[in-house]
Formats: structure tokens, C-alpha cells, sequence
């Protein structure tokens, strides 16, 4: 039976009293599993993963990382709980060197640990090796979303999680954050990613849910979703007739 490392229950969120962006959401993340988040534009995808970071306000409903709950847990303390979060943007420190990105993110470890840590991360983005005194900024968009990869995976994170990281990348460098992920996926690192590039993240993911208007919709195996034609209607903000939805789709009422 696989190990359930994320458990999000009827979560509601949002960022002004009364008016939620995520309405009753849960989903499940198993260990080593890369899980994606789709949805047409405003489904409120980002705000829910943010919710579970500890950047968006919950109202309602619960977070359990590794069994304990952490739904009221500071954003600041998420990285020691064990749960990394990559923002869409400003993931790096950008007038710094990709050197010292790494080691400002190294925080809470040992500091004993930090020199042989920050090796491991060269020895797996080794395009960083060659930057290593190069300003973040200056590096490739490619080369940034591995930056901020690093500097999330350096300390050892249970769940990795992500928002767009294809975002503003050319196709080249789309092609290889993804390749990058599932490197990821097969050391082990559970992965949560939110991604408007559907194809490119099914293709790499283990499961999938579709999100719209803040709810759950519909549920599978990622490499069953893309050929979906319930997942093709929810993207249209349209169900076909006599489809049935699947998982937790049936509540939360219609879109």
C-alpha cells in the first residue's frame, strides 16, 4: 500500500474573509510520487498550493505532511516541517551568486553539513557548477528554475512543491526542467506540481487532478488524463452530457 506523505482535506482558502478561491479541494500525494494540478486559467490552482505552503489564509479543512498536521503552520517554518515550496516567480536572490543562493537557503542545516550538501547539489545540476560565481540573475531562465530547485532540495524536503516552473521558458527549456523533475521523482523526492503545460506534466507525473473554480473535479492516472474527455470539457468550463466524474468529483456541486 503506497505511504501517503501529503493529505489535503475540503481545504478553503483565500485571501479576503469571505470570499475563498479554494472551496473544499483534497487531494493526496504518496511518497516518490510526482502528483499534478491542472486546471483552466483562475481555477485557483496557484492559491491552493500557496494555502498549503502557508502563503494564502485557510478557513476551512486540513493539511496532514508525514501524518501531522500543519494547516496553521507558518509559512517560515514549512522548510523544517518538510515541505519546500518553488514559487512561479522571484525564487531566487538574483544580485547574488548561485553559490551563495545555495548556501542562504542552507539554513537550517548543520553547519558541518552545508559544504558536502551543496556538492551534492552540483553533482545533480551540474550547468550550476560552472556558474557558481555567476549573479543568479544572469543566468539562464532554464538555469534559474534549477537554482531554485537546488536551493529547495538542499535541505532535504519530504514534499517538493512547485508552481509553473515551465512558466516563460522556450520549449528547450521546458523540455528540460521536466526531465529535470523526473530525475527528481527517481531519487526519491515526492513532488507536488501545479503546471499549465498539461501534455508536458502528464507525461512526467504518476497521478493528476483538475481543478476548477477552487474544486477538485476530476482525478487519474496522468497518463490516462491527457486523451480524458471529461478533463478536455472542465478546461472548456463546459461537462459533456452523461459523462460521469470521477473521485472527488461529485462534490463541491458544478463549476
Amino acid at each position: 500500500m503506497s505511504e501517503t506523505v501529503l493529505d489535503v482535506r475540503d481545504l478553503e482558502a483565500g485571501y479576503e474573509p469571505g470570499v475563498p478561491i479554494v472551496r473544499r479541494a483534497s487531494i493526496t500525494v504518496n511518497k516518490s510520487e510526482i502528483v499534478v494540478v491542472l486546471g483552466p486559467n483562475g481555477a485557483g490552482k496557484s492559491s491552493f498550493i500557496k494555502a498549503i505552503a502557508g502563503l494564502v489564509p485557510i478557513t476551512g479543512g486540513t493539511v496532514f505532511l508525514d501524518g501531522k498536521d500543519i494547516t496553521a503552520a507558518p509559512a517560515h517554518t514549512m522548510v523544517r516541517l518538510g515541505l519546500a515550496f518553488v514559487p512561479q516567480t522571484e525564487n531566487i536572490f538574483p544580485l547574488m551568486s548561485v553559490e551563495d543562493n545555495l548556501k542562504v537557503a542552507c539554513g537550517i542545516l548543520q553547519r558541518r553539513e552545508i559544504p558536502a550538501r551543496i556538492d551534492e547539489m552540483y553533482a545533480a545540476f551540474p550547468d550550476l557548477v560552472r556558474q557558481r560565481r555567476t549573479a543568479a540573475g544572469n543566468l539562464s531562465g532554464g538555469q534559474r528554475q534549477m537554482l531554485a530547485v537546488a536551493r529547495a532540495l538542499v535541505v532535504h524536503p519530504k514534499v517538493l512543491v512547485l508552481d509553473e516552473p515551465s512558466a516563460g521558458l522556450s520549449p528547450k527549456f521546458v523540455s528540460m526542467v521536466f526531465e529535470m523533475l523526473a530525475g527528481i521523482r527517481k531519487s526519491g523526492v515526492t513532488i507536488l506540481l501545479v503546471e499549465q503545460n498539461a501534455k508536458a506534466a502528464l507525461a512526467i507525473g504518476d497521478r493528476a487532478y483538475v481543478l476548477v473554480e477552487g474544486r477538485d473535479r476530476h482525478e487519474g492516472i496522468a497518463s490516462e488524463l491527457w486523451n480524458d474527455p471529461v478533463v478536455a470539457e472542465l478546461y472548456l468550463g463546459q461537462r459533456p452530457l452523461g459523462a460521469q466524474r470521477t473521485g472527488h468529483a461529485a462534490r463541491g456541486g458544478t463549476a
